[in-house]
């Protein structure tokens, strides 16, 4: 049992952020004892045409269709295992919701066909009850539909700011209940309370212990609302909430860390505060810049597969490349 929504307020409110790195590291190496940390190559694909007008059938939607096929079939060609879709339903400007998500089944179901292997997410959940509203669908059957398309996992985004905690977990227990194993992310440092932020990983607790569904958790730094780098999260800040997540959550077996606005040498010290992977390395070469998780300013840092590795290896662990459901590891 991990520790109590008391003791984890005492935690964040604590000064001793070492007596707390050090109990979320024997959480790490009771659940990771083989001294490994793992890491994913995925992609990451922009499907905002879908979500803008672009139809599946005539001759403009084939060749948006086509473009997008290309783009995926350039991460596999790199060593994806799995692909991000981001921006494929809903937005300004875009079609009825109906239309949108039979859009979007088709794109999948392309997908699928096309790659059988690879690991599909998306949407988020606040795609998710965004189509469910404009469908008439409920969320069970709005994921299943989607699901039935060849849909491994809805991508991850936060409950705290895109949409309110209860829908998010909401969601998720759909997709729990349909089989679907998904990670739970918390962004920090965009104004909420500590309370608030225990409150969140008291549900994700409580969610997995009713269904046992998320693979993993991702805490995420909040980019600084001035754009400047001196009013980000400290890089101590970001340590402790890694710490406290990975002691509260006790449940979730894997915990993800990228490091955030900090970049790399927090990542390396999170590897002692408590994560036992360092999420995933975009493939280079398609057009996009190399990042790894899920923070848009580590892309920054143009972190390559080798740097990763690199950094696990320094910290004192043997660096694992796993596929994007974290089922398979890849000695390397």
């Amino acid at each position: 049992m991990g520790i109590s929504h008391n003791e984890a307020l005492e935690c964040f409110q604590s000064d001793d952020l070492i007596g707390i790195g050090m109990e979320a590291d024997a959480v790490r190496r009771r659940l990771h004892p083989e001294g490994v940390v793992s890491y994913a190559i995925e992609g990451a694909i922009d499907c905002a045409a879908l979500a803008t007008g672009a139809r599946v059938e005539g001759n403009a939607g084939e060749a948006s269709l086509d473009g997008l096929y290309k783009k995926i079939a350039g991460t596999v060609e790199l060593g994806s295992t799995g692909v991000r879709l981001r921006g494929g339903v809903g937005g300004p400007g875009s079609q009825s919701k109906a239309s949108s998500i039979g859009s979007f089944e088709a794109f999948v179901r392309g997908i699928r066909r096309r790659f059988p292997a690879l690991w599909i997410e998306g949407p988020s959940a606040t795609e998710i009850v965004a189509l469910a509203a404009g469908c008439g669908l409920d969320l069970r059957q709005t994921i299943a539909r989607l699901g039935d398309a060849g849909l491994d996992s809805i991508t991850r985004d936060d409950a705290q700011t895109q949409c309110s905690g209860a829908e998010w977990i909401a969601v998720h227990r759909a997709a729990h209940g349909l089989g679907l194993r998904t990670v739970a992310t918390l962004r920090f440092g965009a104004g909420e309370t500590t309370e608030q932020r225990v409150d969140l990983l008291a549900a994700v607790r409580q969610l997995q212990e009713e269904t046992g569904g998320f693979a993993a958790f991702v805490p995420v730094a909040a980019e600084a609302a001035s754009g400047r780098e001196l009013d980000a999260v400290t890089a101590v800040e970001q340590l402790k909430n890694l710490a406290v997540a990975r002691v509260f959550l006790d449940n979730i077996e894997n915990v993800q860390w990228s490091g955030g606005a900090q970049g790399l040498k927090v990542l390396q010290m999170g590897l002692r505060f408590g994560a036992n992977d360092a999420g995933s390395v975009t493939p280079q070469g398609i057009g996009a810049k190399a990042g790894f998780g899920e923070n848009a300013a580590a892309a920054t840092n143009h972190a390559t597969e080798e740097d990763i590795r690199r950094i696990i290896r320094d910290a004192g662990f043997q660096p694992v490349q796993r596929d994007t459901p974290y089922r398979t590891m890849f000695l390397n």
